[in-house]
């Protein structure tokens, strides 16, 4: 917990990086990272010529490619590097926690790089509000979605036979400063989560806003609605960076 939350309305830099090589995203984010970090040391010690620190909300698209988080076994990377290479895939091991996951076009990928002492109590609760902006975003297109007790992410038909995950979430905070995030499926290419145990669960499915729409969705549109719950569940103030 928190001491000095404070729940108003700070400002966080909104960038669409668009389609991007993930190690090319995973540099941009470590130098914000380490930018946050050090107007927060500037801060504390008295010598910053600003009050608050920045903040960004990163929304990109990856190519093909598998991520392992820190505390993730490789065994639930069901291909071998020439299988990859076939595929046009890339895998990394992060520096984020959680298990394995896949990105690739078509899904969502937000990073959200925050001073959390802005926005949150504590960890549970900036992966709780992530889970919240992605739930309140698929009701208004009409799909339930909920949390799965053990797990975090976005899940639907939590209770019954067909639970299924539409959203990863995968972070590191160090400092109080975050950095990764998570991967929404929206018109996202199934098939490639076949080859791996999707953060590491063996007995539980993937799925999109496509497959559950019965068709594709518009990934501009879908990044507005996203990028406006994120807003209101953080109660933050988005403005455009370049």
């Amino acid at each position: 917990m928190l001491d000095n939350y404070n729940p108003i309305n700070y400002q966080v830099i909104f960038k669409d990086l668009g389609m991007i090589a993930y190690k090319e995203a995973w540099a941009y984010q470590e130098r914000l990272f380490n930018e946050i970090a050090e107007a927060k040391r500037q801060i504390a010690t008295g010598n910053a010529q600003v009050e608050v620190t920045p903040n960004y909300l990163l929304f990109c698209e990856h190519k093909h490619v598998y991520t392992l988080g820190k505390s993730g076994s490789e065994q639930n990377l069901l291909v071998d590097y020439i299988q990859l290479q076939a595929k046009e895939a890339e895998f990394f091991r992060i520096n984020r926690g959680g298990d394995i996951t896949y990105h690739g076009p078509g899904q969502i990928v937000g990073y959200p790089i925050l001073n959390l002492e802005y926005f949150v109590t504590g960890v549970k609760d900036y992966i709780f509000k992530l889970e919240e902006s992605i739930i309140r975003l698929l009701a208004d297109y009409n799909i339930s979605a909920t949390r799965l007790d053990g797990a975090t992410g976005v899940w639907l038909g939590v209770g019954s036979s067909r639970v299924r995950k539409i959203c990863a979430i995968g972070v590191r905070t160090s400092r109080w400063v975050s950095m990764h995030g998570f991967a929404f499926n929206v018109n996202t290419d199934l098939t490639y989560f076949n080859h791996i145990n999707p953060c590491g669960f063996t007995d539980k499915a993937v799925t999109s806003m496509e497959k559950e729409l019965g068709g594709k969705q518009d990934l501009e549109t879908a990044k507005n609605l996203l990028r406006a719950k994120i807003a209101e569940v953080f109660g933050m103030e988005l403005i455009s960076g370049h």
